[in-house]
């Protein structure tokens, strides 16, 4: 896994919309300096860093970063209670026949 996703995955979720401004930039900075495409690795672990909500517009940057590495990164439906953007990568692969939606 290269550094700069290290970078990103080790500072966790990203934060919701009452974050900071000076920490919603620090994490667009570090998205930034991620270039696509990202490995499986990458894409699964970069998965898990969605955080409550949209964060101002980047966790859509997140999901096409993620959605640049190898598809589908999600193999299994997530539950009722997922992470919203976890359903969102699943309903994308599914629409794009990637997976087996319902």
């Amino acid at each position: 896994m290269r550094a700069e996703v290290r970078v990103f995955v080790a500072d966790g979720p990203l934060p919701d919309e009452g974050a900071s401004g000076e920490e919603i930039d620090r994490r667009v900075e570090q998205l930034d300096a991620i270039s696509g495409p990202v490995t499986a690795q990458e894409a699964r672990a970069l998965a898990d860093c969605f955080g409550p909500d949209d964060c101002h517009g980047v966790a859509w940057t997140l999901l096409h970063l993620i959605e640049t590495g190898p598809n589908p990164v999600l193999t299994v439906e997530p539950e009722p209670d997922a992470n919203e953007w976890h359903d969102r990568l699943w309903t994308r692969a599914a629409n794009a026949g990637l997976v087996e939606g319902d």
